[in-house]
Parts: C-alpha cells; structure tokens; sequence
C-alpha cells in the first residue's frame, strides 16, 4: 500500500468562527473513520507559534530556512491501496475542513 499526504496551507481557511467549530467537529469525524478503517497513519497542524530552523549537515542550526519554503496548516497521512481511494479520503478532508486540499504520494522506500 502506499502512503499519501492530504494537506492544505493555513490561508485557504477562511472560516467563520462558527464555521470553524463545525468543522474541527467535521474533519475530527473523519480521522475518527480514517482510523476505524485502518488507513490513518498520522496527522496534525504545524505549530505556526515555533519558528522554523535550518540544521546543516555539519549539524549547525540556524534561523534561515530554504528560499521560499512555507509549510504550514494542516495535514494527515494515510496508507492507501490505490491513488483513487486517496482521492475519495481527500474528498472527505476537504468536505469537513471547508476547504481545497493538496494529494500528495509518497515515494515507496522499502526501509521504511
């Protein structure tokens, strides 16, 4: 099975507060189904609060990230027998968060 990235970046909610609430109920709904099939692998925000760093191969960190690297929002992993039940999951996450979501595929690794 492959793993896929359901995602979307923080500007695309463009949620009422109450809009939000209904859909923090919504998309919590789905991972609820996404585990109860045994698809859901992991999931989560990005903490907007704690900046970025960048960890260089000699080990040194620093507070430059790659030119126009912007990751943030939301996203979950799911292990999926085939791209169009990605496609029906990412359905399901835009649905309930309100918004369009990215579909990404993992590259298979077979030490992971």
């Amino acid at each position: 099975m492959t793993k896929y990235l359901i995602s979307f970046p923080a500007e695309a909610m463009q949620l009422t507060e109450d809009e939000l609430a209904h859909a923090d109920v919504d998309s919590h709904a789905v991972i609820e189904e996404a585990k109860a099939a045994g698809v859901y692998v992991f999931g989560g925000g990005i903490a907007e609060g704690v900046d970025p760093v960048l960890v260089s191969a000699d080990g040194s960190v620093s507070r430059a990230i790659y030119p126009g690297s912007h990751l943030n929002g939301g996203f979950t992993v799911l292990e999926l027998p085939s791209r169009e039940d990605a496609v029906e999951w990412a359905r399901k996450i835009a649905v309930a968060c309100r918004c369009p979501q990215e579909l990404r595929e993992f590259m298979y690794d077979p030490a992971s």
